[in-house]
């Protein structure tokens, strides 16, 4: 909770002394004539109803404990669950004050604050005094017979324990808090841990905590905390102070009183920071200046590093024993938190952090470049080089910076550190435009796909690596090399990665163990770029082979990020490999490579990252060849967001191409037309022969004929050249723009090298393209027979994976309709292609709906696929070449693990669990 009125906060060193008396974000008086003091009517506070649910369920257990920092909203919490109407116990809340150490004035306290919450003190007992001789444990026992004679429940809460520095009233409360009666709950609230032997009732369960994560305040919270205090403020501003207070209540609260009235909230919010006047004042008084001199020094010395560990802090302060420091800076909830399980990195509040660098640039600014110097030096002996680097141009040593980041650029781009790369050169001041940064200047660019430009920074530092010193030009050269091939492979150039791949076999004569890496990493690289390439140049056969060795070879070497390259490119080399002759499952079974590289990917945080895009990219094409055409718009939108930071052509023309695919799919032509186009712009860009430039310029013509546009088609294709033109995928083409013109013989002669192998095709969906054409023509030319056959070997050739898209594609919807259910082969396939071609769509439960269901067996797979059809129970044994009984048990069992009566909503249920085609809207 965080209270509507202000804070008590004043301001030079002494008023930060006077604010020290309040707790957390209240700020309100104490009673000066006892150590404890019973707490003031709470204020007005904004409500957090999770916060006080989760207290609910807190007190559900004998006790509960809430730790958190300063200002995190403890005692706030504490009242307004405290002062909610309709509480039926009493509530015996008591305050201890700054440094108490008196046993017995705690006590005393205590057993007021209990009477009085008891009614035991309304007839004439007087309030009880100190004496000489204080029997604590008596104390406790008066105490607990106090709570046992209450005639109701019973709630003590002592606020602000941690000022408890009495190790005997510390004690007897252990002694009060695990022999509590059954109608007595106790809360405490601490800035830290204090030692209280509560482990059995931990054990027991009969311990409840409340921590600070769980009462910073969320995004949504914050905002409500504005809009409470009349503060207009924008979303992307909200997200800013909930990240720079990170959810800290003090922090927010300061923030809110000076955005009151603020001319310019949006600036204030961009520049709040922990050394904001207010926010300083309250750190200082309320964490800073209680701790000892060699605690803030430790805390200002290593507040220049983003995470510390001990032996770092040891080597900022010259002093050992920085590591315990931490860890009891961490145990006291002094805005110091641990990153690791093992509690050995840690790092500070961001407020915190930035009020002591503030400091340490007031106090200490001649010392400030030598420890980042040291911190530099520390990181290169620990192999972390980012953080070298980043440190030693915090030193302003930029040429030991730019030396530093070229000669590991090749390893951070293949440890997935592409952006931080990006971050670190950026850094560079324009002064300092050191030549040997055209390495990593072309890295950078390659990266996002800017090709040119990385062409033209590769031949300068190509130039500078033949005029390094002995000792790095070697490194530099093979990266040279390395970038060449990459270069190479996203330009399709299959010639100049071949040689590359050769160059690259053994780049490294030396023995040491970084000769040996390198010399691993350097074929880890050309295997992955000359799969890559081969995938590309008509699917070579050798692609799907390379790019496995690489990828293994990228796991034993311990390089996930190329493995991940390497898996993603993998699928789409595999789509390529199958795609000459239909298989059964290939399709699922490049599903399945696209899946598990992208699973590793987002093991690592890679999975919107450029490197994964082929791999999005070739499970979402599948999905819609599959007539699976919203989960395929799905991943294509996911292939967007990961190539936001690439701009190369490569695999930029897949992305249009598979959404020129989507929207054919969909019967939207001139979007369909617009998206090829661009693809073949993008493969004109492309070197060498590409794989995919037929298909494209194929659906391209075809479209632009669907869509009447026979002059452009028409010209289009004439400016083609021979071998072009000669492909499977535009002899189909040619075909379409025959049958638009209103010449199916024509058509049929386009298509005549297609279907007798003489025309080259890309794969089997070309055939299906080309009997479905056929099938268009002969029944143009009033030949229903040839047509049903022809549409017939279509479907011959799609049932293995099931392709759809063919047939939306070319407007087979007809043909389809007039071919004879009873004569087909593929009636289940026929119907799930009619649905997306008719547009049907069932109003069913969503899939998430629905309970588990059992796995059905292949045979029952089979059987299901005939259920929409009109066939027969008989007709669909004769289908499978079983006995009519066999199909009947087979139903059955279908009914059972799918929990319907009946084959209607068989096929509905399959639907929604996505063991049939989903139906498809338009």
């Amino acid at each position: 909770m965080v209270h509507r009125g202000g804070e008590a906060l004043a301001g030079g060193r002494g008023g930060r002394r006077r604010a020290a008396a309040g707790t957390g974000v209240s700020g309100t008086g104490r009673h000066q004539d006892r150590s404890v003091t019973v707490a003031p009517t709470p204020p007005r506070l904004i409500d957090r109803g999770d916060l006080l649910a989760a207290l609910d369920r807190a007190v559900a257990s004998k006790v509960t404990i809430i730790s958190a920092p300063a200002g995190s909203g403890k005692t706030s919490l504490l009242r307004a669950w405290a002062g909610r109407p309709g509480r039926m116990d009493g509530l015996a809340l008591v305050q201890v004050q700054r440094d108490a150490r008196d046993a017995q004035q705690f006590w005393l306290a205590v057993f007021d604050a209990i009477r009085r919450a008891t009614g035991s003190n309304s007839g004439a007992q007087e309030p009880t005094t100190a004496t000489p001789d204080f029997n604590g444990h008596a104390m406790v026992d008066r105490v607990l017979s106090e709570l046992a004679d209450a005639p109701g429940g019973v709630t003590v809460a002592v606020d602000d324990l941690h000022e408890l520095h009495s190790p005997e009233a510390l004690a007897q409360l252990t002694r009060l808090l695990t022999g509590l009666p059954s109608n007595v709950h106790a809360i405490l609230t601490t800035r830290h841990d204090v030692r209280l032997r509560l482990h059995q009732l931990r054990l027991s369960g009969e311990l409840a905590e409340i921590r600070a994560a769980d009462l910073r305040f969320s995004e949504r919270e914050t905002r409500e905390l504005l809009d409470a205090s009349g503060i207009t403020l924008s979303a992307a501003g909200v997200t800013l102070l909930h990240q720079r207070t990170e959810g800290w209540a003090a922090g927010l609260r300061l923030a809110v009183i000076s955005l009151v009235d603020h001319p310019d909230p949006e600036r204030f919010v961009t520049e709040f920071s922990g050394s904001h006047r207010t926010v300083a004042e309250y750190l200082l008084a309320e964490m800073l200046d209680r701790e000892p001199p060699d605690v803030q020094d430790l805390l200002l010395r290593s507040s220049l590093l983003d995470r510390v560990n001990g032996e770092l802090a040891d080597l900022l302060t010259g002093r050992l024993g920085s590591e315990q420091i931490l860890l009891d800076l961490e145990d006291a909830n002094a805005f110091v938190e641990s990153l690791d399980p093992g509690r050995v990195w840690f790092r500070y509040h961001h407020l915190l952090s930035d009020l002591l660098r503030l400091e340490l640039r007031r106090t200490l600014p001649a010392e400030i470049p030598a420890m980042h110097r040291r911190a530099a030096a520390w990181f290169t002996q620990h192999g972390e080089v980012a953080e070298a680097i980043r440190y030693t141009q915090a030193a302003g040593d930029w040429r030991e910076a730019a030396q530093l980041l070229t000669d590991h650029a090749f390893s951070l781009t293949l440890d997935g550190q592409a952006q931080t790369m990006q971050a670190l050169l950026q850094a560079f001041p324009p002064g300092e435009d050191h030549t040997e940064l055209a390495l990593v200047r072309a890295t950078v660019d390659l990266l996002r796909g800017r090709l040119d430009q990385a062409a033209a920074h590769l031949t300068v530092a190509e130039a500078h690596a033949q005029s390094a010193p002995p000792g790095r030009r070697g490194r530099l050269q093979v990266a040279v090399a390395a970038l060449n091939l990459s270069l190479a492979g996203r330009r399709g150039n299959f010639d100049s990665v071949v040689d590359q791949a050769r160059f690259l076999a053994s780049p490294l004569t030396g023995t040491s163990d970084e000769a040996i890496a390198l010399g691993s990493d350097l074929r880890a690289v050309a295997l992955m770029n000359l799969g890559t390439v081969e995938a590309w140049s008509q699917g070579l056969p050798d692609a799907e082979r390379h790019l496995q060795e690489g990828a293994e070879l990228a796991r034993e070497i311990g390089r996930p990020y190329l493995e991940v390259g390497c898996l993603a490119q993998l699928a789409f080399a595999y789509i390529f490999h199958s795609a000459a002759t239909p298989k059964a499952d290939a399709f699922a079974t490049t599903q399945r490579r696209c899946r598990e590289a992208i699973a590793l990917a987002e093991r690592y945080g890679w999975g919107t990252e450029p490197v994964i895009a082929p791999a999005l990219m070739t499970l979402a094409g599948t999905m819609v060849m599959l007539g699976e055409l919203d989960e395929g718009e799905q991943w294509l939108q996911r292939t967007e967001q990961a190539l936001q930071t690439d701009t190369g052509p490569d695999i930029r023309l897949l992305l249009h191409q598979t959404a020129g695919m989507l929207y054919a799919g969909r019967g939207r032509r001139h979007e369909a037309l617009e998206e090829f186009g661009v693809a073949e712009d993008l493969a004109a860009r492309l070197e060498g022969s590409q794989a995919l430039a037929s298909q494209v310029t194929g659906w391209r013509l075809a479209t632009q004929a669907r869509l009447g546009r026979l002059g452009e088609a028409r010209a289009d294709l004439a400016a083609l050249d021979d071998e072009r033109a000669g492909s499977g995928e535009v002899r189909n083409a040619l075909a379409a723009i025959c049958l638009a013109e209103g010449d199916p013989v024509a058509a049929l002669d386009a298509l005549h090298d297609v279907l007798d192998g003489t025309a080259p095709v890309l794969g089997y969906a070309t055939l299906i393209e080309a009997h479905l054409l056929t099938g268009l023509a002969h029944r143009e030319l009033g030949d229903q027979s040839a047509a049903n056959q022809a549409a017939e070997q279509a479907l011959a050739l799609a049932e293995p994976d099931r392709l759809v898209l063919p047939f939306a594609m070319t407007g087979s919807a007809e043909l389809l309709d007039s071919l004879p259910r009873h004569e087909t082969g593929h009636a289940a396939l026929l119907a799930d292609i009619l649905d997306l071609l008719h547009g049907s769509s069932p109003a069913a439960e969503e899939q998430s709906s629905m309970p588990p269901t059992e796995a059905l067996s292949p045979t029952e797979l089979r059987v299901l696929r005939f259920l929409p059809t009109n066939l027969t129970r008989p007709e669909i044994a004769g289908e499978l070449s079983v006995s009519p009984n066999t199909v009947s048990t087979h139903l059955r069992s279908i009914y059972a693990k799918l929990q319907v009566r009946d084959r209607s909503s068989a096929v509905q249920r399959a639907r929604e669990l996505r063991l049939l085609a989903d139906r498809r809207t338009r």
